[in-house]
């Protein structure tokens, strides 16, 4: 039996969805990426382990939302990184004092922008083993601005990093990546849509409360959705450095300072700033570390929070 019309027409669409989360099976866009992205990642870094002692590249950011059509090219692939995981060295030394987790897997999330989110990247580890296990990134294109103030705002962002052209290039808007975002967490049967509820057996973990408990309810109310169950809970890593060491962190370059753990691209890029607080959280699960759930949104009430820890971060 032959699709109708409109079932084929929204087949294409989810297709095309599921090629732009899952770039292996393709790109959406041939988008040809520019040696501008090389200022995003001007940092040349200590890298650490013994299997990341080939020069350190910046990573494609073409590639990072599933849009690289140059995978094939020798001279692009000297240039960028197109693999995430060797950030992620984890060697038998550094499993051994694991804690055992209540949960499989933590995303750790770092958005950026003031006025409306620019960029929204996860990085994914694994709790029992912490390797990394996969990524999600998208630009984000704002909805209540005219293209004159987008302009402006991305200059001043991303202007001095110079890949405000790949963020023109690929940024799309909050409601079509939270479509994109929920395709993925059912991919890794982190979520069901059908269901609803938290994450599970999964936790996010951000560098803070101000990306989950005040920034996503904003941007929703201006894209006009509801805020997603998923984000009904998360992990401040900062209120769980501040238990476990004793001691205050500011923010990501205090807590990296300490651990003696080098910077790797560039900082207020998102998804540098995201793959590096992934660092900081391996670290800590190597010393030894037990992450718990440290703020809930009520469910009747989303502007209202509870925090879990006496000690915590104000």
């Amino acid at each position: 039996m032959s699709l109708s019309t409109t079932t084929t027409a929204a087949a294409t669409t989810v297709l095309r969805r599921v090629v732009k989360v899952f770039p292996a099976l393709g790109s959406r866009r041939n988008y040809e990426p520019v040696k501008l992205i090389i200022a995003a990642h001007s940092t040349s870094p200590d890298v650490e382990s013994a299997a990341a002692t080939k020069r350190w590249k910046p990573l494609c950011l073409y590639h990072t939302q599933g849009q690289c059509t140059m995978v094939n090219d020798a001279a692009h692939l000297e240039k960028f990184n197109h693999n995430f995981s060797n950030e992620f060295q984890v060697n038998a030394n550094d499993v051994e004092n694991l804690t055992p987790q209540h949960l499989d897997y933590f995303l750790v999330l770092d958005l950026e922008g003031k006025v409306e989110i620019l960029e929204f990247p996860v990085v994914m580890i694994c709790a029992k083993t912490m390797e990394f296990v996969d990524s999600f990134h998208r630009f984000v294109r704002p909805t209540k601005m005219s293209e004159q103030r987008i302009n402006e705002y991305i200059e001043g962002k991303y202007g001095k990093l110079g890949i405000e052209r790949v963020w023109h290039d690929t940024a799309v808007p909050f409601r079509e990546v939270l479509q994109d975002f929920e395709l993925w967490l059912t991919h890794h049967c982190l979520w069901q849509k059908e269901l609803g509820g938290s994450l599970h057996p999964a936790a996010f973990v951000t560098c803070g409360n101000w990306d989950i408990k005040t920034k996503i309810p904003q941007q929703c109310t201006v894209s006009g959705i509801e805020v997603p169950s998923y984000f009904k809970e998360w992990i401040n890593l900062k209120d769980v450095y501040l238990n476990f060491y004793r001691r205050k962190a500011t923010g990501m370059m205090t807590m990296m300072r300490e651990l003696g753990i080098s910077m790797l691209g560039s900082h207020h890029l998102g998804i540098d700033d995201t793959k590096n607080i992934a660092r900081v959280l391996q670290r800590m699960l190597s010393d030894g570390a037990r992450l718990q759930i440290t703020a809930r949104r009520s469910p009747n009430h989303p502007g209202d929070v509870e925090f879990f820890f006496k000690n915590r971060i104000r």
